[in-house]
């Protein structure tokens, strides 16, 4: 025998509907429309909105970091061309450069060019090389070889060359001994020039991450 459905009854299980004729007593809420905003209004908070990045952005990029993208083969094959850096420009302002970093500078004898080259030389040092090798005679007069791992052990660093090196100078070599523009050839590099640490790589994705910085 068909049961006959009722009115609070759906045919969809789990589900029901009112009957026709009952009622459900719910609170009344009035709705008021919000007011709309001025076009000046929008564009007086879009306006806020690009001060407050740009107050936030400006000291980041020329007080903090910036990026520089690597041009040419002289620091090969540790930077490749066309490599993407972000490059710390703050560090060197609570602590002299040291021996090994990777540096980005304007270039002394056009400011306008920026140079990247790995730092060999310190304030107060001299700097020897000869026969392909680089010897480092340290302000307390101690005399070492510079080994440097990061370059093929087959590769030799020329011409002869000495420095002697004050106050706030340095000497920088590209890792491309053979193809790369330097201290060798245009002279000592004053800490004034240097911009900042090559401090993190962003491309290409495999080498994705921070520098590192030998110790000698």
């Amino acid at each position: 025998m068909n049961e006959q459905k009722t009115g609070h009854e759906s045919a969809v299980s789990g589900s029901v509907t009112p009957e026709k004729n009952s009622s459900i007593d719910a609170p009344y809420i009035e709705t008021v429309p919000e007011p709309k905003k001025s076009a000046m209004r929008e564009i007086w908070e879009f306006g806020k909105v690009i001060v407050l990045a740009l107050l936030i952005a400006v000291p980041i990029r020329y007080f903090i970091a910036q990026p520089f993208i690597v041009r040419g083969q002289s620091m090969e094959s540790s930077f490749e061309d066309g490599q993407y850096l972000i490059i710390d420009e703050l560090t060197y302002r609570f602590h002299e450069p040291k021996r090994g970093e990777v540096v980005v500078f304007r270039y002394p004898n056009n400011p306008s060019e920026f140079f990247i080259k790995r730092i060999i030389g310190l304030p107060g040092e001299q700097v020897h090389i000869k026969n392909g090798t680089i010897t480092i005679q340290t302000k307390d007069d101690k005399d070492f070889v510079l080994n440097e791992s990061y370059l093929p052990s087959d590769l030799k660093t020329y011409p002869d060359r000495d420095f002697n090196l004050w106050e706030k100078q340095y000497v920088v070599l590209g890792d491309n001994r053979l193809h790369s523009s330097d201290s060798r050839v245009w002279g000592i590099l004053d800490q004034r020039f240097i911009t900042g640490r090559a401090l993190f790589r962003a491309w290409p994705p495999a080498q994705f991450g921070f520098i590192p910085h030998p110790s000698y």
